[in-house]
């Protein structure tokens, strides 16, 4: 159970009570009369053939209030697409699946592509930015929430609460990032969150001084969460990396187009796991070396619109400020464990602090040779500039897919 302490300049929304699923979802059902409700699902199909998302499916299905599911596929020929046409059909809601490698959302991308208004490399960035066009286009939900559709300790309670904050119409929340421990089968998890962004974002504010910005992303209990929730209006001109910066660009974002007061932090779950990425020590295009390098550009992006100025020593010393910061946290979190009777293994952080901080110094280089990069995917409000008919092309598409292949 959290505290009610209420720390940075982010609203916290804590877990005090152990509420009853069966009264957030009765609240959620009165509210989706007024405001409906949807939710977003990046997924592969890899996903489908495991544990965690058969029963992500079946908690979703006893969900009451949810108006629209929208179910991006990546990585799917038509027999695995027909499959997950099936896989999903349990459901009882309004649901569609967006066949990202179908032969009709290819065409619509490749048109889309020499215009240079869609993201240029796959990923689950990519399937956001199409399924919130689609979320955009087809007007079913006014809020809704996405999640990964790896978690292996899912209930629909984390659903409920991740979505109810810009559900509720007395509330006045844009969008709603959820956090959690990151703890299960007696260890402490999370080490891209523990060991990179906390300690970078202190290093960065020794560096630079005091900033906005920093503060407001050193407020969120677990930044890099894949969960959160949002109007349908925040979908407009939001502009999403399409890399592993896709958590940090989605959180500069907000900070850019909304007041503090209009966001918001929700704990969502006592226990979270899902799938482990290895962390490839050896190889920085994989795995946790790639996420933090992707991590820390936008982190370093973000800061340079905002007129600060790097060069070769900026990074050096902001290594070196990281990498003291990072081994005291190092020590700090083993105390913790200790005390909690769970596992923490000091060689092997220590080893993620000594690579994450050669990324700071590989991701600097990155982001001053190539000063041309085009981190961003376009908003939708500039697509639809482009090309007007975009949302009703990518609706029919989806129908003429959901159509022609149904499950079954």
């Amino acid at each position: 159970m959290a505290d009610f302490y209420q720390n940075g300049i982010i609203t916290t929304l804590h877990n005090l009570s152990d509420r009853p699923v069966e009264d957030l979802e009765e609240d959620l059902v009165r509210f989706s009369k007024k405001r409906p409700l949807g939710l977003l699902l990046p997924s592969l199909f890899s996903e489908l053939e495991g544990p965690a998302l058969a029963n992500i499916v079946d908690e979703i299905a006893q969900a009451p209030y949810l108006d629209q599911i929208v179910i991006g596929l990546d990585r799917a020929d038509e027999e695995q697409y027909r499959y997950a046409k099936k896989f999903f059909s349990k459901l009882p809601q309004h649901h569609r699946v967006l066949w990202n490698d179908g032969p009709r959302l290819r065409a619509l991308d490749a048109e889309l592509q020499d215009l240079g208004l869609a993201p240029r490399e796959p990923g689950k960035g990519r399937n956001v930015w199409y399924c919130m066009g689609y979320i955009l286009a087809s007007g079913r939900a006014e809020s809704i929430a996405l999640h990964d559709c790896d978690i292996t300790t899912y209930s629909r309670d984390m659903l409920a609460r991740l979505i109810y904050p810009v559900a509720h119409p007395q509330f006045n929340y844009e969008f709603c990032k959820g956090f959690y421990a990151r703890v299960a089968d007696g260890k402490i998890n999370g080490r891209v969150s523990r060991l990179l962004v906390t300690p970078l974002l202190r290093a960065l504010k020794k560096v630079f001084g005091d900033n906005r910005y920093l503060e407001y992303m050193d407020s969120f209990r677990y930044p890099l969460a894949g969960e959160f929730s949002f109007r349908r209006d925040v979908l407009n001109d939001i502009r999403i990396p399409s890399d592993w910066g896709l958590e940090i660009g989605v959180l500069s974002e907000m900070h850019r187009n909304y007041s503090n007061n209009r966001l918001c932090q929700v704990d969502i779950a006592d226990c979270y796991d899902h799938k482990h990425q290895d962390l490839s020590l050896e190889d920085a295009n994989a795995g946790l070396s790639k996420m933090s390098i992707d991590i820390t550009k936008a982190l370093f992006r973000k800061l340079a619109t905002q007129g600060h100025t790097f060069n070769t020593e900026t990074f050096r010393t902001l290594k070196a400020t990281y990498f003291r910061i990072a081994l005291d946290f190092v020590e700090t979190y083993h105390n913790d464990a200790m005390m909690n009777g769970l596992s923490l293994d000091i060689h092997g952080e220590e080893e993620a602090v000594e690579m994450f901080a050669r990324n700071i110094m590989t991701a600097g280089d990155e982001f001053l040779t190539k000063p041309m990069a085009k981190p961003f995917v376009p908003s939708w409000n500039r697509v639809v500039s482009a090309m007007p008919d975009v949302f009703d092309r990518l609706v029919e598409a989806v129908e003429l897919d959901n159509k022609e292949f149904m499950a079954g």
